[in-house]
Parts: C-alpha cells; sequence; structure tokens
C-alpha cells in the first residue's frame, strides 16, 4: 500500500452496500445489481481489499459453537507499556476483543468462554500471568443487546 490515501467510489459504496446486506452475494449478482461486469466488481472489491477500505469476514455467534460466557474484562498495567501487554493479550484464543481505553482501567477486553469453569482457568492461569497485568476487572454479560460489525459509514 502507498502513502496515497485511497477513497471509496460511488460505485465502491454500492457494492460495499450490498455486501453489508448479504455478504455472500457473489460477484455475478452484484454486477447484475449495479448494471455493470463481473470483471469490474471482482477489480473493485479486490482493490478496497488491498488498499484496507474493507474485509470480508464471517462472524459466528457465540451460543451456536457453546460460547456461553461473554465476560467483559477491565485491565490495569503496571512495569511494562499498556500496548505490549495488550498485544500479548490479543494472542490468546479466548479474546474476541481488544482495547486500549482512557478511564477506569488501561485495557479492556471481550472475553468468549464455554462455561465458568473454563473462566476461572483462564483468568487464573492464563491473563493474569501476562507481564505486566496488575489487576483485572471482570463483569458478567448477562444479554447481548446488540453486537454488529456494520458500524462504519461508507
Amino acid at each position: 500500500m502507498t502513502d496515497k490515501k485511497v477513497k471509496f467510489s460511488e460505485l465502491d459504496t454500492r457494492i460495499v452496500e450490498i455486501l453489508k446486506k448479504d455478504g455472500r452475494a457473489t460477484n455475478q449478482w452484484i454486477a447484475s445489481a449495479l448494471n455493470i461486469s463481473t470483471s469490474l466488481v471482482a477489480s473493485r472489491i479486490r482493490r478496497m481489499e488491498q488498499n484496507g477500505l474493507m474485509r470480508l469476514v464471517t462472524v459466528a455467534d457465540f451460543s451456536a459453537f457453546d460460547y456461553n460466557v461473554l465476560l467483559p474484562v477491565g485491565i490495569d498495567v503496571k512495569g511494562r507499556p499498556a500496548n505490549e501487554v495488550a498485544n500479548d493479550i490479543a494472542a490468546l484464543d479466548e479474546v474476541a476483543s481488544v482495547q486500549l481505553v482512557t478511564g477506569k482501567h488501561d485495557i479492556e477486553i471481550l472475553v468468549t468462554l464455554p462455561n465458568l469453569a473454563a473462566m476461572g482457568d483462564f483468568m487464573l492461569n492464563r491473563l493474569s500471568k501476562i507481564d505486566g497485568v496488575l489487576s483485572l476487572d471482570p463483569a458478567f454479560a448477562v444479554d447481548i443487546i446488540k453486537y454488529e460489525f456494520d458500524v462504519a459509514p461508507v
């Protein structure tokens, strides 16, 4: 990628809007909907992906894979830069998201676990053992009101 800032064109925006509604939409279907060629759709998607303007991902439902515990955790850091600690935490498979934050804690994470028994092992034997982790402030997510990836306006 170059230093030149790449921007969305009107066509790019229309392609992304279709993919946001249906991530499985084929290039052929998109081309038909927009009255353009399939190769043009493919090249525009490839360009947007290569320039970091979008990425196509599959999002699985937590409970469908028996991840029944969703645990937000605030983390205080000492003796090491918070971003280094955050990178170590991000390498853990159970961690769905990691944010460096201002406020009460240095880092906030979201952990997905299959059950409460797994929580103890994760918190005591894995997360708390990371160098620089001073304290953990877990909370239980009792219900998910909104969980969306479609947050960036096009």
